[in-house]
């Protein structure tokens, strides 16, 4: 078997992209492949590791990322040894697959190892077939379980049902939300998407939601009676740490304003989990707080309205739905409405399969926009994009000021000139794809330093 070496990882590394292509880079019809065939195969060839460790599963629109790494920091702070998969990745692969303990945190899956088993298991990944996704998951449970953790916080990666991740049986099953997005392979509705998400409950798990609405609660109580899981939701629930959210939400790292919505999620799911002996150590109020107030540091987590810098100040969401897109302007123009930033500038980029047409009326009229082209098949081309907004713009009677940019770095140049010497607040988002160009970008111009 070939030897690592730094070079020889970029290189595996670089090969399963382009042979097994990502939904990061490619249309979901290219690269997209429902069902758990695949993804039993696999597991069953790499000796099932997802039954070697605990499991707490999580799906839904928006929040899961968050929810994710919350919980997960609070399990560590518990004491216990916590695996979490996660995806997609801002800069690092490894960033997917991350074990957080009692104190030390967190540690990426090392090089070698993922260069190791896309080696070993070359031929398994041609035989079956593999998606990229089922590749990754398959490499994050077999690490898992070879690092003998004690849980995993496995968020899923779309929908649910029929998610790769959705071979394994959680101790809790989680849906933080329902929104519509992805509605040409989950549905149309907010009840088909629901009826997605809730796949992920099995029988006699308990299941928690963190938001429901009217069209979602029936589908959530007849899964539930299906499955015959304990149905909790959180909206409805006072976790019995409520009295030590003013606290967190003053001093967590997260600052997105959506945050409070995910924190009762989190604060529920612990409730349910210490019940466990198992999860006793969730027991430990002040504890499992310090650990979700320091869950960016702790879990290695970003992307969730992170401040990249603070003079000027540049602020990075992944929210790409108009619902989490909503909560991301709103929270930008109480900023603006606040005072100190002259001016708002926006770089926004979108997939093409997502609502433009609902994000459009959401978009902060006074603010200046860069509409950069990224490096994804996936994405609607900044000139496109640059044209529909200008057409919206101009029959609602709103300002329309707005750039292209060919790429991620040109549009940085751009909002350079823009913010001259004043002190603008900088928004860096609508797209995963577009924060994971821009972070490397931006490290390398220096974030002390500013622009």
């Amino acid at each position: 078997m070939e030897k690592y070496s730094e070079k020889a990882y970029e290189d595996r590394l670089r090969e399963i992209f382009v042979r097994f292509p990502s939904v990061q880079k490619t249309p979901f019809g290219d690269a997209y492949k429902p069902g758990l065939g695949g993804m039993t195969r696999f597991a069953a060839l790499l000796g099932d590791p997802q039954g070697r460790f605990r499991t707490v599963h999580i799906a839904g629109t928006n929040g899961k990322g968050s929810v994710a790494n919350m919980l997960a920091s609070a399990l560590s702070a518990a004491g216990l040894k916590v695996g979490l998969y996660t995806s997609p990745h801002i800069v690092d692969f490894r960033e997917r697959a991350r074990i957080l303990g009692p104190v030390e945190g967190p540690v990426l899956i090392p090089k070698d190892y993922v260069f190791d088993f896309l080696t070993r298991h070359a031929a398994d990944m041609d035989a079956i077939d593999l998606s990229f996704f089922e590749i990754t998951t398959g490499l994050a449970f077999k690490w898992f379980a070879d690092e003998k953790v004690d849980v995993a916080v496995i968020e899923t990666g779309l929908g649910g049902r029929l998610d790769s991740t959705n071979i394994i049986t959680p101790d809790l099953s989680v849906v933080t939300s329902i929104a519509l997005d992805h509605r040409a392979l989950l549905g149309d509705t907010l009840d088909a998407i629901a009826r997605e998400k809730a796949g992920i409950f099995k029988p006699g798990v308990p299941a928690l939601v963190g938001e429901y609405l009217p069209e979602t609660r029936p589908v959530f109580e007849w899964k539930a009676a299906e499955t015959g899981s304990a149905l909790f939701f959180a909206q409805d629930h006072d976790p019995s740490m409520s009295d030590l959210v003013p606290e967190i939400e003053r001093e967590m790292d997260l600052r997105g304003r959506y945050q409070s919505k995910n924190l009762r999620t989190v604060l529920s799911a612990v409730d349910i989990l210490k019940g466990d002996p198992f999860y006793g150590g969730l027991s430990d109020r002040e504890a499992v707080a310090e650990a979700i107030i320091h869950t960016a540091s702790r879990a290695g987590f970003h992307g969730r309205w992170e401040t990249l810098s603070e003079t000027p100040r540049i602020i990075a969401d992944l929210g790409h739905n108009p619902a989490a897109l909503e909560e991301n302007f709103s929270q930008l123009g109480n900023m603006m409405d606040e005072g100190g930033f002259d001016r708002l500038i926006i770089l926004y980029a979108v997939m093409a399969d997502k609502d433009l047409d609902g994000i459009l009326p959401l978009m902060p009229r006074e603010a200046t926009y860069v509409f950069p082209g990224l490096d994804s098949a996936r994405a609607l081309p900044a000139a496109d994009l640059a044209s529909r907004f200008k057409a919206f713009r101009e029959s609602a009677g709103l300002p329309s000021e707005a750039f292209t940019a060919a790429s991620t770095e040109e549009a940085i140049a751009k909002a350079k000139t823009l913010a001259g010497d004043g002190n603008p607040l900088i928004f860096i988002g609508g797209s995963t794809y577009l924060i994971s160009e821009a972070v490397p970008l931006l490290n390398e111009a220096g974030l002390s330093r500013g622009f």
